[in-house]
């Protein structure tokens, strides 16, 4: 199938799993309601009795890669993980505060987390592909959420290994083991895996630090080629890295943040005299 009758019937699949747009009787601003995509007002976060946020509010443009900094333990983790609740696992972690997807109130006890969790795909630290084939890694997550007969399920397999620039790599072996690929290639199946579903939200934990140059220029390539299609938001240590690929920073310290803004200004004139040093490799 060519690329660009691959893309129609994808979209056509995509459309099962969106979201349905506000109505025209709805009171909310319409252009206000779309220029985030996450929204976090006084948040604040513990595990236990420790305090890992601190009264976080900030805004996640749309279509735009925002990158999170800072030293280790600042909470830039904990943060990326209440997206999609993935902190849900840990017994003792608990948030307040306002957190918004859209219309969805992220920490609302009654929120659908596996719809969520379809909106909000995330990519870890560590490739973490499950134990079966190339193929079925990336058609499980349509397999749970949608509809589709055998035809539709290869045509979106195939587009997410596209979209993820591993479909060359891999098309002749789709029924090969996923944990026989290379730890570039892994990334970037667990990437395809978190797209099939037509999320809106890409989260990426420090997807590139155990990766080779090679493969870590190959997933920023991809960031800045699915920026026009999805939210991502980076957790990086990498200063270059944020500096290559974001277009807004934040910059976390001690669990609070110190500074927002676009990625040219944190770089080059921070407000913060921490930001600063931070960036300038003074400390972290």
């Amino acid at each position: 199938m060519n690329t660009s009758t691959l893309e129609t019937t994808t979209k056509r699949i995509m459309n099962q799993v969106a979201p349905q747009p506000i109505a025209e009787d709805d009171s909310t601003d319409v252009s206000e309601a779309t220029q985030f995509a996450i929204e976090a007002n006084n948040l604040n976060a513990w595990y236990g009795e420790f305090q890992a946020l601190h009264e976080i509010s900030l805004e996640i443009p749309k279509n735009q890669v925002t990158a999170f900094i800072g030293p280790s333990g600042c909470g830039k983790s904990t943060l990326l993980r209440w997206f999609n609740r993935m902190n849900d696992t840990i017994f003792s972690a608990h948030a307040t505060g306002n957190l918004r997807l859209g219309e969805i109130d992220l920490l609302d006890k009654s929120t659908d987390v596996v719809d969520l969790r379809r909106r909000v795909g995330i990519v870890f630290q560590k490739a973490n592909p499950f134990p079966k084939s190339i193929f079925e890694n990336v058609a499980f997550g349509p397999r749970l959420h949608m509809q589709l007969d055998k035809s539709e399920l290869s045509d979106l397999v195939e587009w997410s290994l596209r979209k993820a620039a591993v479909w060359e790599e891999v098309k002749d072996r789709l029924n090969a083991p996923a944990l026989g690929l290379s730890g570039g290639q892994q990334q970037r199946l667990c990437i395809a895996r978190a797209i099939a579903t037509g999320p809106e939200v890409l989260l990426m934990d420090e997807p590139c630090s155990a990766l080779d140059p090679a493969s870590t220029l190959a997933i920023e390539d991809l960031m800045d080629e699915l920026r026009d299609q999805y939210t991502i938001v980076i957790v990086t240590h990498n200063m270059q890295q944020a500096s290559r690929c974001s277009d807004k920073t934040a910059f976390f310290f001690e669990g609070r943040v110190v500074e927002f803004g676009t990625t040219e200004k944190i770089f080059t004139k921070p407000s913060s005299q921490k930001t600063e040093d931070y960036v300038r490799g003074r400390f972290g």
